[in-house]
């Protein structure tokens, strides 16, 4: 398998981690991740989902997962420009405007969110990676 979730999200990393290769990154922030997502992408994986996929933007939520592959091309350009444009967006939301301490109840939401649109992207792909 050369797929790989990368999350912050404890409830992706609970529901797939027996399923996926998960990287869980716990307590990390969601500019994280994408910091995480470019040091793979570097490495040689390139980007299956987009790194700011729905409509909420890095200053509402903190948790964000990204789903890669092992590329055997070495680097891949349209991930390296995609995610560094994601980047230079997250932070200048973050800039314009910091997330709030969210209650525990609304960071589950904002985890539930996240594992929906993971789930969505899965169903979809998994016939093309098993």
């Amino acid at each position: 398998m050369n797929e790989i979730i990368l999350t912050n999200n404890s409830k992706v990393n609970d529901k797939y981690k027996s399923k996926f290769e998960i990287e869980f990154i716990e307590k990390s922030g969601y500019l994280n991740v994408l910091f995480e997502a470019r040091n793979m992408i570097y490495q040689g994986y390139r980007l299956l989902t987009h790194p700011m996929s729905s409509s909420l933007k890095p200053n509402q939520t903190k948790f964000r997962s990204i789903i890669l592959q092992k590329n055997q091309n070495n680097l891949d350009t349209e991930s390296i420009l995609m995610i560094e444009r994601a980047i230079e967006s997250a932070e200048k939301f973050l800039k314009f405007k910091k997330t709030p301490d969210w209650d525990e109840k609304i960071l589950d939401d904002f985890r539930t969110v996240d594992m929906s649109i993971i789930e969505g992207v899965l169903n979809r792909i998994s016939f093309f990676i098993n």
